[in-house]
């Protein structure tokens, strides 16, 4: 649940940040002729992600047994590789603002109108399919609520709007730094469950199923108490960071090993927090 605000909530901010970027670029050059292209690029970007959307979740219907259990598996690693070099992106870039312009310059000088149209069309494609390739490897992992989806989207919007209309000073290195690290956790998880899926479909062995099992048993009536991995607090933590009651010794390996690169490429100089 609280995985699918995150995500939508980071990836909609940022979407509405390019656009704003955009959008004030050309209020203080005086070419506010060309926001009509901008508002196309958005609708038509929304409509392609709505249209991936649908195809993903035909496709995701259309397995079953083994063949689900790989496609699972396979959207989980995705994921979290799109949410590394998504955090990455973040990390190497300073100045968004000034990046966004150079774009908006490059594309108006080339292409004109047109040309501002397909840079946000593309901008908002690309935020909408990862966000569909995210929502899914966290449905897969531990099912989803359109509702909370829906409330980071709002929160986004909200947060974009008041940051350029300069009534609340967001510090975004602050924002993205914390985004970064629950992501960071959340790709983790990610690669532990992706590597669960294949280890049922077969692909890779078991070696050693229980680790450990910190479950407590299911109460006389089904429901799942508190604590368990499907119970309120931990459905929480399973949804948000990965969370596992009963791992395997290779899914324990693979979160840890998941982190450790992280941390690597993190302290890395060339991408790493001094380059913010």
């Amino acid at each position: 649940m609280v995985s699918g605000f995150l995500i939508t909530l980071r990836e909609t901010l940022e979407a509405s940040l390019v656009v704003g970027l955009i959008l004030s670029y050309l209020s203080r050059t005086k070419q506010t002729d060309f926001n009509r292209f901008v508002y196309a690029g958005i609708f038509a970007g929304l409509a392609a992600s709505l249209a991936g959307a649908f195809l993903f979740i035909k496709l995701a219907g259309g397995f079953t047994g083994r063949a689900e259990q790989l496609f699972e598996g396979t959207v989980m690693l995705i994921g979290a590789f799109l949410l590394t070099t998504l955090i990455l992106w973040i990390m190497k870039h300073r100045n968004v603002a000034k990046k966004v312009h150079g774009h908006v310059e490059d594309h108006l000088s080339k292409a004109g109108g047109w040309g501002l149209f397909f840079l946000v069309f593309t901008a908002i494609l690309r935020e909408g399919i990862e966000t569909v390739i995210f929502l899914g490897a966290a449905s897969f992992a531990s099912g989803s609520d359109l509702i909370w989806s829906l409330g980071g989207v709002a929160v986004a919007l909200l947060l974009g709007f008041l940051f350029f209309e300069g009534s609340m000073k967001v510090n975004l290195k602050t924002f993205f730094n914390m985004t970064n690290l629950l992501l960071v956790l959340f790709a983790a998880g990610l690669v532990a469950h992706g590597i669960h899926e294949f280890q049922e479909a077969g692909v890779i062995p078991i070696i050693n199923e229980h680790l450990w099992d910190i479950n407590p048993p299911t109460n006389l009536d089904g429901t799942y108490p508190a604590l368990h991995e499907n119970g309120a607090v931990g459905g929480f933590f399973k949804g948000l960071f990965g969370y596992n009651g009963n791992p395997s010794l290779i899914e324990v390996l693979s979160y840890i090993g998941y982190l450790v690169f992280a941390y690597l490429l993190w302290k890395t100089p060339k991408i790493g927090p001094q380059s913010i």
